[in-house]
């Protein structure tokens, strides 16, 4: 079942026992309580862990639901239209659709979005940041407990051309606060060092990738350090658990800049097993545009991923116009 809903309303509940409000979107409903969030559409029901559903409700706020699927797990998840998106309980599990338990909503943009910001603010504890590794963040159990408005708004960091340059994001440095990750320690701060030949001062621009993403505090949330056209440099630092299992909607590239990540790769659409990767430092993989994959580090690791933000890419695709894998071998 598809529908499209069209009035940008969040409709939330007063407090529950706990001190959370209660969320619809269409049909959907959202509860969650000291442990758990509880989801329900006209077919079916499901449970998620309140700690899980709020990291992988964070990506999927802060990405703006990025390029193609976000499975928060095997049932739940969106799927971005540019312009709208599906909000889906079983659609990409095959027992659920076999069981006819699965539903699909259509929703302008802004209205799920707001939505989920509404419910990412009054679910997220002052204890808890969802962008944090494990270890970095207090719990997200409990009865309602203030809040951690700073911690949900991070700005992420998008280039219109290169971090350093004049119009865009400055080097992070210790002026601005963000203090070297205890697993980086090791990395020089060095900058590289520029001449540049008079009157071209402003236009030749370079810094160090890796002292930048040193000071990163956040894991799991890819910036735009670099854009030539549609080729964007997307950067970001790994630890634990990646908190949505990612279905592509186009070829992603992967370079892994240092330590080591495990990935898990399925087909897109049932969830059955393709590949199990290992990816130490200097490896490079294609993610293939048919696929989904959720990738675990143990010690926070650098992760380059290389994106084509053309935007008739999934049309292309989904139309077998061009293939869903990078090259043929």
């Amino acid at each position: 079942m598809t529908m499209l809903q069209e009035t940008p309303t969040v409709l939330a509940t007063e407090e529950n026992e706990q001190g959370y409000r209660e969320f619809s979107l269409g049909e959907f409903h959202f509860r969650r309580d000291e442990y758990f969030v509880y989801i329900t559409w006209p077919t079916g029901s499901h449970v998620l862990s309140a700690d899980a559903f709020l990291r992988a409700l964070q990506r999927d706020v802060a990405w703006a639901f990025f390029y193609g699927i976000v499975n928060f797990d095997g049932v739940l998840g969106t799927v971005n239209h540019y312009g709208t998106v599906d909000l889906f309980a079983g659609r990409y599990n095959d027992s659920y659709r076999k069981a006819e338990l699965d539903h699909v909503e259509n929703f302008p943009t802004p209205q799920i979005k707001t939505t989920f910001e509404h419910m990412l603010d009054d679910w997220t504890n002052q204890t808890f940041d969802p962008f944090a590794a494990p270890r970095e963040t207090g719990s997200a159990f409990g009865v309602k407990n203030g809040d951690n408005k700073s911690a949900i708004t991070r700005h992420r960091v998008a280039a219109k051309r290169m971090v350093g340059c004049s119009d865009d994001e400055p080097i992070r440095s210790d002026d601005t606060g963000h203090l070297i990750n205890e697993h980086f320690i090791d990395i020089s701060q060095d900058e590289p060092e520029i001449i540049a030949e008079p009157g071209f001062e402003d236009e030749v621009k370079a810094f160090s990738l890796y002292t930048y993403l040193s000071r990163s505090d956040v894991t799991w949330n890819p910036s735009v350090v670099s854009v030539c056209k549609d080729s964007l440099f997307c950067p970001t630092t790994e630890e634990y658990i990646l908190p949505i299992i990612h279905g592509n909607d186009r070829v992603e590239w992967f370079v892994q800049l240092s330590d080591e990540i495990r990935w898990d790769v399925a087909d897109r659409e049932t969830g059955a097993i393709r590949a199990k990767v290992v990816m130490r430092s200097g490896d490079v993989a294609a993610m293939p545009a048919d696929i989904r994959h959720q990738g675990y580090s143990r010690k926070r690791s650098m992760l380059l991923v290389w994106e084509n933000a053309d935007a008739e890419l999934p049309e292309l695709i989904a139309t077998g116009q061009t293939p869903t894998y990078p090259a043929e071998f």
